[in-house]
């Protein structure tokens, strides 16, 4: 999946699948109903949308994630710190603590992140 981008409901439909899978398509066109008064149909529509971008998959009516929440979210960050720091965290970190300073616990975590790091190399 190239790009990390979703649209607001498709950010809930996903979020409805993750907390949720494995669940089955009949199910979750169900559940849709319920949560965004979609149309049976629309729900489909959706599912395809996502699996047809790799997020998800829907093998024999049961639909499953082929990328986690976290993994989602990381590569999200990693597409955004690329699109918009020319792919430089420390710009990045540059920019974000521009107006806002980091918290002491804030600093301790970064640095133990960059030591840990640092080990696996």
């Amino acid at each position: 999946m190239e790009n990390y981008k979703l649209g607001e409901m498709e950010e809930k439909f996903a979020e409805l699948i993750w907390d949720r899978e494995p669940i089955r398509s009949g199910e979750l066109a169900r559940l849709c109903g319920e949560e965004f008064s979609w149309k049976r149909t629309t729900a489909y529509t959706m599912l395809k949308r996502l699996c047809d971008r790799g997020l998800f998959e829907n093998k024999n009516g049961l639909v499953t994630a082929r990328m986690s929440r976290e993994d989602f979210q990381c590569a999200r960050g990693e597409q955004f710190i690329k699109d918009n720091f020319e792919d430089s965290l420390p710009l990045f970190v540059a920019a974000f603590t521009r107006k806002r300073k980091l918290r002491e616990d804030e600093i301790r975590m970064l640095k133990e992140l960059i030591d840990g790091y640092g080990e696996d190399v």
